[in-house]
């Protein structure tokens, strides 16, 4: 039975998206059955994994127009995934209406859980019905946090939320992990908010870190994750380094 994470930071800009894409990638490397459910209206993961915009099912119509999720999975050589589209970005609004509208994801993903070992959401960079969604589809959060000044910023409003639908509506859930992103070795700054982050987080942040890396940056202009693009880059061998160790993680 696959583990459905939900990777989720309302502060945007912090690597979400391209560990979404590729952790996918890197698990899928390592044989692993990876599924991307990309539910952020930008859509940037789904063209981050080389999917056209005009897809002919979505996200979108998973959840307001209730086909099968299976019928909306797209094959790549990376993962499978279930692409978003902007349309997306009013579904809130029509999910205030519906019954059961927290849970609308989790029914929809049920049916995939057994035939894949991990399901990836990437949620939207904010905290409102869609990424409420993600949070109640999901077992776990993968939050990735930048190595910059305002790093801590906002994750007390994220942690509240969590503790809310931990509450009310998902009492399972819980961190899978931290993931530091855009860490500049070159500078004790990156390495103090590392500290820092791992002090707010004890024995939830992973070993290995995301270094800032044009390779990174470049790969999705290009349609595929950095591990196609250029899986010899720093940014490349170090999503490889935490996948081995989500994949450790799931053999305890």
């Amino acid at each position: 039975m696959g583990k459905i994470i939900a990777i989720v930071n309302q502060k945007g800009g912090v690597g979400k998206t391209t560990s979404a894409v590729n952790l996918t990638a890197a698990l899928h490397d390592q044989g692993k059955r990876v599924l991307l459910c990309d539910f952020d209206p930008q859509a940037n993961a789904s063209s981050g994994m080389g999917i056209s915009r005009r897809a002919s099912h979505t996200s979108y119509d998973v959840i307001i127009n209730r086909i099968p999720a299976r019928k909306a999975v797209v094959r790549t050589e990376w993962g499978d995934v279930i692409p978003s589209s902007s349309a997306l970005a009013g579904a809130s609004v029509e999910l205030i209406g519906m019954d059961r509208r927290e849970f609308v994801l989790k029914e929809a993903l049920e049916s995939l859980k057994a035939e894949y070992d991990y399901i990836f959401i990437d949620c939207p960079p904010s905290l409102e019905l869609l990424t409420l969604n993600g949070l109640c589809a999901c077992e776990q959060i993968l939050i990735p946090v930048q190595c910059e000044y305002y790093a801590l910023e906002g994750l007390s409003d994220l942690m509240a939320t969590m503790r809310a639908v931990k509450k009310r509506l998902n009492p399972n859930l819980s961190i899978f992990g931290v993931l530091l992103t855009m860490f500049d070795g070159r500078t004790n700054f990156s390495s103090q908010v590392a500290q820092e982050v791992r002090k707010h987080f004890p024995g939830k942040v992973f070993a290995n870190v995301i270094p800032r890396n044009v390779r990174l940056a470049e790969a999705p202009s290009y349609g595929e994750p950095v591990t196609t693009y250029d899986r010899h880059s720093r940014g490349a061998i170090a999503y490889q380094a935490v996948a081995e160790e989500i994949i450790r993680q799931g053999q305890k």
